[in-house]
């Protein structure tokens, strides 16, 4: 009977052993994390990849498809039925008038 209470003595100090390891681990990645984090969002100033009146266009250009008036252009004049044509043929017709879109990467 008296080695069972030791042998269980020993399980459960191991147990905290492990427990005070692993939660020293855990302190120590969160430490890290936040700086990298920290470091991160400071480094790169946020810029406009668009210009604010494109975003105006492309919500007319939804509307316009929303009530069926919106039709491509590309020679067959069909009804555009897709929201993400839409926002295509928005960006194509601001980037016609000189407005900053990022390039077109199919083109």
């Amino acid at each position: 009977m008296a080695t069972s209470k030791k042998s269980t003595a020993k399980k459960s100090a191991s147990r905290k052993a492990i427990s005070k390891e692993s939660a020293a681990r855990k302190s120590a990645s969160k430490k890290t994390a936040s700086k990298t984090a920290a470091k991160k969002s400071t480094s790169k100033k946020s810029t406009r990849t668009y210009d604010p009146s494109v975003g105006e266009r492309v919500g007319e250009e939804m509307d316009k498809m929303k009530a069926g008036t919106l039709r491509s252009g590309g020679g067959s004049g069909k009804k555009v039925t897709n929201p993400k044509q839409a926002i295509a043929i928005a960006l194509s017709e601001k980037r016609r008038e000189g407005a900053r879109v990022p390039p077109n990467p199919n083109e």
